[in-house]
């Protein structure tokens, strides 16, 4: 024969507020998590979640920190553009004073002389595109911490260590270019030349201002190759910031997935949680009814 338990009022009461309370924290869950729009709030809310959104997160950063480098490298790169395209402009105009010069014929000293002053102006034009700064350091310096690239009278102050700038998944470009690479070196140093130039004009010396003109063309070249290569790793760059910039948006995505809440899903469940707590209140009220102690109080 069976024996049933014996179920006191004591036992309904701490049941039925057991069930009341276990009702009032999953209502208090979904109140949190419609208040913070997070699905995860803590580890324990899902432990994989959690790994998954940790991994999404660097990710974030990183990309976020592409962009920022690239951002800074297109600003160098920029900065190099204009000052090499400012010194090619001067170059031509030597060039052009140069070939004059060479018309001894028809210049007389103080035409040579005004030829010749022109071209030291022009050498101190380029020293100072020379010493282009971009947030306060010289372009054409390397790593240098000198305050220019080059000194007044043309010799570089800099050194030929290259500036990088990560902009990707192990992805570095050179921002920089370092001066003897674009204004040349030794006899062939595009101020050396020009100061070459200037003296020979003042001197009339036709045949060793054919030879400056030669190298004077020869570091035109060099000028043009170098502002080419900056062209292709600005537009190097701009393709990797924009590569960055899509991995943000997909990696935001995916960490929103991870993380937000469902909005219309979670009201609903809030509202259908308010439902089942007023009927189980309900029930309480049906299940505890008075006692004779009750009546007895």
């Amino acid at each position: 024969m069976a024996i049933s338990g014996r179920v006191t009022e004591g036992s309904i009461h701490t049941r039925v507020l057991q069930n009341l309370q276990r009702n009032i924290s999953k209502g208090e869950k979904i109140q949190e998590q419609l208040s913070s729009g997070k699905m995860i709030t803590r580890p324990s809310d899902s432990p994989t979640g959690t790994v998954a959104s940790m991994q999404l997160r660097g990710e974030t950063r990183a990309s976020q920190q592409h962009a920022r480098n690239a951002d800074d490298g297109l600003g160098w790169l920029n900065t190099l553009q204009s000052a090499l395209d400012s010194s090619s402009t001067l170059v031509n105009r030597a060039r052009d004073l140069t070939v004059q010069g060479l018309n001894s014929g028809s210049n007389d000293a103080q035409s040579r002389e005004a030829l010749a002053v022109e071209i030291d102006q022009i050498k101190s034009s380029m020293i100072g595109d020379a010493n282009t700064k971009y947030l306060d350091r010289p372009v054409f310096a390397g790593t240098s911490t000198s305050d220019v690239a080059y000194n007044a009278d043309g010799t570089f102050a800099g050194n030929t260590t290259q500036t990088t700038r990560t902009v990707g998944a192990g992805a570095k470009v050179r921002v920089d270019a370092s001066g003897p690479e674009a204004f040349g070196s030794g006899s062939g140093q595009i101020f050396a030349v020009l100061q070459d130039i200037a003296d020979n004009i003042r001197s009339g010396d036709t045949g060793a201002l054919n030879k400056s003109l030669d190298k004077l063309d020869s570091a035109s070249n060099l000028l043009k190759n170098t502002l080419s290569d900056v062209g292709a790793r600005y537009n190097r760059i701009e393709q990797m910031k924009q590569s960055a910039q899509d991995r943000l948006l997909s990696v935001t995505s995916q960490l929103s997935d991870v993380e937000d809440v469902d909005l219309p899903k979670t009201i609903m469940d809030m509202q259908l949680q308010q439902t089942s707590y007023q009927a189980a209140l309900a029930a309480s009220a049906k299940v505890i009814q008075p006692s004779l102690i009750d009546f007895l109080r």
